[in-house]
């Protein structure tokens, strides 16, 4: 499966329990950890968790196992690591306060190296 069908798999999954604007961001020009983040928002800790759950199992039964998963426990923000994509499912003030498309939208400058003027 290549990152492009595990993007696709992953945002089905999440609208198959009704996740809240979808977004998908390609970050693979800046960097090599993942090719895609997937960032949704859920309605409550518990539609967090159901979204998270069901993108796994999905990603499973196509053969792609998570690599691993943080936040569980919180519910507030749960990532999900598919390697190729990582998914974001947040709470719609965490995704409010953190931005993270407008940070992954942040085109490189170039040398980053300082210099005397």
């Amino acid at each position: 499966m290549n990152s492009d069908e595990l993007t696709d798999l992953v945002i089905g999954a999440l609208e198959d329990v009704k996740a809240r604007d979808i977004v998908k961001l390609d970050v693979r020009d800046m960097t090599t950890v993942t090719d895609y983040m997937i960032i949704a928002s859920g309605t409550s800790s518990r539609h967090v968790k159901a979204l998270v759950d069901n993108v796994a199992e999905q990603a499973k039964e196509a053969g792609h196992r998570p690599i691993g998963v943080e936040g569980e426990d919180g519910g507030e923000w749960v990532l999900l690591d598919l390697q190729d994509a990582l998914v974001h499912v947040m709470l719609p003030k965490v995704r409010e306060f953190y931005n993270l498309e407008k940070l992954w939208s942040i085109a490189p400058t170039g040398d980053a190296t300082a210099t005397d003027g």
